[in-house]
């Protein structure tokens, strides 16, 4: 039985009706519909990852220390933050069959270059072209979700698709390690960045908004400004600031720790690397599937997904030791821990906007929120060069596994109640674009 403060849709109850009334044609239409967000996010973790397995020979070969890598990666997070906010208004104008498109041929060129660069000038230029582009999947594949999903599966279709940035981690160590040591480290991103086009040909043959729902999801969108003065999106944003750098240290920054810390090789590196992402998979998948039960069990949505996300922010916590230890096993095990709440954490916030504004709007929101994202990986990025030069990886583990309780302090006290805006839905009613 539903609960009563559970809120849906008028179009939320016509796609549940629909599905029910088909059989199947819908439920299998939609679930084709998430496995290319999936597997957007796959490619788009291999692109990400391909430097963080080859810095250390490109680190020799351009005479690079930690902070000039820093740098580079903060190059990266400049224009990821910059184009967050521009890609989710972008994404909700140009519709999520075109948006996602130009998206991935965007990021996938700018990985393809990165096999030219010369130096860290360039190659700094090639991570800001590449983050440039890779700011539309998310605001892309949450409209895919928002479109196709009703609230009570939102938490477990984000996981599914966000468990492609896990298993693109996870791929990437063996995968580029292997490509780099065979083929030479140019030959790495050709590869990688190569597989967008594939991808591109499938999605634009299949990608379609549901029927009943391209009235609402082709209504003009609220301005942005607007947007911008709402307490939930100012209180998203301010989480991201403290919560999305976590997962970007272990990203970045993971192999580099095993062969500092631990004198690890690039072969035995990639031998392990993987296995902290393999985790952060499960969460993905475990997180929303915790939050379906729970509501399934009669738990209202809002209270749900904040219980979800507080006990995500819990277990980043266990990674605070991990700078400190000497077993590389116990270490391991700590950080993995951390990467299997940070997506749990990640999968529920996923399903944040559309619980809140209507579906022609939700990529407006997680990209002006992804601003703090972008923000807080640019900064930490580059004070985590500094610290570790300076102190060690010890201190930047610490700052790491505090930083999640800020963030899911704002969601729990300062964000208020996730239920539909009564402002932005009745605007929203009767105007197409």
């Amino acid at each position: 039985m539903r609960s009563p403060t559970q809120i849906v849709t008028p179009t939320d109850s016509r796609l549940i009706s629909e599905e029910a009334a088909d059989g199947g044609p819908l439920l299998r239409a939609r679930w084709l519909m998430i496995g290319f967000a999936f597997l957007a996010t796959v490619i788009n973790y291999l692109d990400r990852q391909t430097l963080s397995v080859a810095a250390l020979l490109l680190g020799k070969q351009f005479q690079m220390n930690d902070e000039t890598y820093g740098l580079i990666l903060s190059a990266f997070m400049l224009a990821y933050t910059i184009m967050n906010g521009v890609s989710g208004p972008m994404l909700d104008r140009l519709g999520t069959r075109f948006g996602y498109a130009l998206c991935m041929a965007w990021w996938s060129t700018a990985g393809l270059l990165h096999a030219f660069a010369t130096g860290p000038w360039s190659l700094g230029a090639c991570r800001f072209l590449l983050g440039m582009g890779e700011a539309g999947n998310w605001p892309a594949a949450v409209k895919v979700v928002a479109e196709w999903f009703p609230p009570r599966e939102r938490a477990f279709a984000s996981g599914l698709f966000n468990s492609g940035a896990a298993i693109g981690a996870i791929v990437a160590p063996p995968l580029v390690a292997s490509l780099v040591l065979r083929l030479g480290w140019p030959a790495a991103f050709l590869v990688t960045g190569a597989a967008g086009y594939m991808w591109l040909g499938g999605w634009w043959l299949s990608y379609k908004t549901p029927d009943h729902l391209r009235h609402e999801v082709n209504a003009r969108p609220a301005a942005p400004w607007r947007l911008l003065r709402t307490r939930f999106l100012a209180c998203l944003t301010l989480s991201k600031v403290f919560v999305d750098p976590v997962w970007y240290f272990y990203i970045f920054w993971f192999p580099k720790y095993l062969s500092s810390v631990h004198g690890m090789s690039l072969a035995q590196i990639g031998q392990l690397a993987w296995i902290p992402f393999a985790s952060a998979d499960l969460g993905n998948l475990l997180g929303g599937w915790f939050t379906g039960s729970l509501i399934r069990r009669g738990v209202p949505v809002p209270m749900a997904r904040k219980v979800a996300v507080a006990v995500s922010a819990l277990l980043m916590t266990s990674a605070i030791p991990a700078g400190y230890m000497a077993s590389v096993t116990t270490a391991v095990a700590l950080i993995s821990v951390a990467t299997f709440g940070y997506a749990s954490y990640n999968a529920n916030c996923l399903a944040f906007p559309a619980d809140v504004f209507p579906r022609n709007m939700v990529g407006s929101i997680w990209g002006l929120a992804s601003l703090g994202s972008g923000f807080g990986g640019m900064m930490f990025s580059w004070l985590s060069g500094r610290v570790i030069d300076a102190h060690g990886y010890g201190p930047a583990f610490v700052a790491y596994g505090i930083m999640p309780l800020i963030a899911v302090s704002i969601v729990l006290f300062a964000m208020g109640p996730l239920r539909p805006d009564p402002a932005f839905h009745s605007d929203h009613q009767g105007q197409p674009a």
